[in-house]
């Protein structure tokens, strides 16, 4: 029976990507696959794959201001009504959320319309937006087996793990190169659309810091926000060392299964793909989030072996120079590393979480 399935999701990549691994295994099940999103989706560069993308006015609580609030819940009631015609137009068989503030209109417009929905949650900590729309939903869906729900019903929760893109789990398929203590080492650093502005300020100095024999082994990849990628490339230009700067890679998991080592943020969609791949990482959670999130993402990695999560405020440029140090002069512990990520991944979390939906929507 082919079903027809809304997802909604923020315009983060965290958000959009396991959505987009959803579309793609939905669509190969022969199902009709819609997303609504806000204006931002559009710059991560690829097709996401659904029949229409729709943009759905919504807007995140910043200020307590009585004037700031007004105008949020006054975009939230305009974009449920924009969701709820949507949902009256293509009649979906089930309505899938991922969190962030633009998952509550059609989330609340399925729900006031009796459309069954599924909760996906992508961190270790239930992010607020998911919180509001638990008590509703018809299933919750948990990347993490030991996510803190923080009073979402746990009876209508399960485990599906955090559904990956078709191109992670192509990069998974490459083995992990261990590299040779006189050969080039490949280094990738990325900071997600919060955090690459840290790296662009922290990295060159602690490259500068490394032995000059080690510095002329790196081979280094790094996303720097556009307005930062100048000087950051001038910086390792300086210093002699072959490096790849942009403002955003759109074959990041090709990237990942190259790398030796990798230095970035503990998103979830981050975590995720280090795990399905199997790379070992050096983890910077995000500071100031409310909840926490990054921080017991990479909590979830390092007990498992495959991850060294170090707080922002502790990665200082010399710290990062002796980080680097050690991996270079060990590449066993990489390789055990790479290993322990790897056993820890969910490759056929997409798979789950379709099974799921296929379960909820039938039942409508």
């Amino acid at each position: 029976m082919s079903l027809t399935i809304l997802l909604a999701a923020g315009g983060t990549g965290g958000h959009l990507f396991p959505a987009e691994s959803l579309a793609a295994e939905l669509g190969r099940r022969g199902h009709a696959v819609e997303l609504a999103t806000d204006e931002r989706a559009d710059k991560y560069g690829r097709a996401f794959p659904a029949r229409a993308i729709d943009i759905i006015p919504s807007a995140t609580f910043k200020g307590r201001d009585p004037i700031s609030v007004i105008r949020t819940v006054a975009t939230l009631a305009i974009g449920t009504w924009q969701a709820w015609r949507l949902l009256r137009r293509i009649r979906p068989d089930a309505v899938v959320g991922f969190g962030g503030y633009p998952t509550f209109p059609p989330m609340i417009a399925a729900q006031l319309s009796g459309v069954p929905t599924v909760l996906h949650e992508q961190n270790a900590v239930m992010g607020r937006a998911n919180r509001a729309l638990a008590k509703r939903v018809t299933r919750i869906a948990l990347s993490f087996p030991g996510t803190r729900m923080l009073g979402a019903d746990a009876r209508r929760a399960v485990h599906t793990g955090n559904p990956v893109r078709d191109m992670v789990i192509s990069a998974a398929r490459v083995p992990y190169a261990v590299p040779a203590l006189d050969g080039e080492f490949r280094l990738l650093v990325f900071g997600g659309s919060q955090g690459a502005r840290f790296f662009s300020e922290a990295v060159p100095p602690a490259v500068e810091r490394l032995d000059p024999a080690l510095r002329a082994r790196l081979r280094l990849v790094q996303q720097a926000r556009a307005e930062d990628a100048e000087a950051v490339m001038a910086a390792y230009a300086r210093l002699g060392v072959s490096a790849e700067v942009a403002p955003f890679f759109v074959d990041l998991p090709a990237r990942i299964a190259a790398a030796h080592l990798v230095v970035c943020r503990s998103g979830a969609s981050s975590v995720g793909e280090l795990a399905v791949i199997g790379r070992p990482a050096i983890l910077v959670p995000l500071p100031g989030a409310l909840d926490q999130d990054q921080a017991a993402n990479a909590a979830v990695l390092e007990a498992a072996g495959g991850g060294w999560p170090i707080r922002q405020d502790e990665l200082t440029p010399e710290r990062l120079a002796e980080e680097l140090t050690k991996a270079m002069t060990d590449p066993e512990q990489l390789a055990e590393a790479a290993e322990a990520a790897k056993a820890a991944g969910k490759a056929d979390a997409v798979a789950r979480l379709a099974d799921l939906v296929e379960e909820v929507a039938g039942k409508r």
